[in-house]
C-alpha cells in the first residue's frame, strides 16, 4: 500500500519509526544513484554513530544513534566527491546529534567536495543557515553545495502537500550531475520498508502542524478510508 500523502509522510518523524525509515531511504537513495555513476565513480553507504542522553525524572535516558549518508568516492585515489546526507529528528533537536551531523559536513567540506542535504523532518531547527528572504514557504529541502562555489545553496523544496522533489547531484567539476528523484525513493522506501502496516493513521503525528496542514491532513486520511 502506498503513502496516503502526494509527498513525504509527517507520522514517519516518529522515534520509533524514524531510524528503520532513514536506513531504507538512505539505500533506496544509493541504489537509484549507482546506474547514473560511471566507472570514475564509485559510492558506498557510510554510518555516523553518536549518543544522546535525556533526562528523564530522577534518571538519564541514554541513546544510541546510528545514520547512514552515502559517499561517492574516485575510484582512482579515493577522494571524497561528494557526500549525501539525509538529515534526522536528532540532528535538529539535540546538541551531541547535531554536532555529529555539522562534524562530518566539515569533513566534507575540508575534503572540498560536493555536499548534498536532504531534510525531511519537520521538527527541530535547520542545520544550514540562510536567508529565506524572497524565496517560496516550504516544509521540506534538498540543499546542493557545491565544492567550487561553497558559499551558494542551490535549493529543492517542497511543501508537506506536494510532491517530493527532483533534484541535481554534482560529480567532479569536469563531469555533468546525476538528477535523483526524492519522490521515487521515497515511495520505494516506504514500499519496502512497509510502513502502511505500522502506523496508526487514526491518531495525529507526532510532530505537531500547522492548523491548516492538520485539516488538509484530516481530509487526505478521510478520503483514504484511514479515518472515520
Amino acid at each position: 500500500m502506498p503513502s496516503p500523502f502526494p509527498g513525504m509522510d509527517p507520522y514517519l518523524e516518529d522515534d520509533g519509526l524514524w531510524p528503520v525509515f532513514h536506513h531504507q531511504l538512505v539505500m533506496c537513495l544509493y541504489q537509484i544513484l549507482l546506474p547514473g555513476l560511471v566507472d570514475r565513480y564509485r559510492a558506498r553507504v557510510a554510518q555516523r554513530r553518536y549518543a544522546t542522553e535525556q533526562a528523564l525524572f530522577t534518571s538519564v535516558v541514554r541513546e544510541e544513534h546510528h545514520e547512514d549518508l552515502v559517499e561517492v568516492r574516485q575510484r582512482s585515489d579515493g577522494r571524497l566527491i561528494t557526500l549525501l546526507e539525509v538529515v534526522s529528528p536528532a540532528n535538529k533537536t539535540t546538541t551531541s546529534g547535531r554536532e555529529a551531523y555539522l562534524a562530518k559536513r566539515r569533513e566534507g567540506r575540508n575534503a572540498k567536495a560536493n555536499l548534498v542535504e536532504i531534510d525531511l523532518v519537520l521538527q527541530g531547527a535547520p542545520t544550514l543557515e540562510y536567508s529565506r528572504d524572497g524565496l517560496p514557504d516550504w516544509d521540506y529541502a534538498v540543499t546542493v553545495t557545491r565544492a567550487t562555489q561553497p558559499e551558494r545553496f542551490e535549493i529543492y523544496t517542497a511543501t508537506l502537500q506536494k510532491r517530493l522533489p527532483r533534484f541535481r547531484l554534482p560529480l567532479a567539476v569536469d563531469d555533468r550531475d546525476t538528477v535523483l528523484d526524492l519522490h521515487t525513493a521515497f515511495t520505494r522506501c516506504y514500499d519496502q520498508g512497509g510502513f502502511a502496516a505500522k502506523i496508526d493513521y487514526k491518531r495525529d503525528p507526532a510532530t505537531p502542524l500547522a492548523d491548516e496542514d492538520r485539516r488538509w491532513l484530516d481530509d487526505v486520511l478521510k478520503q483514504q478510508k484511514l479515518r472515520s
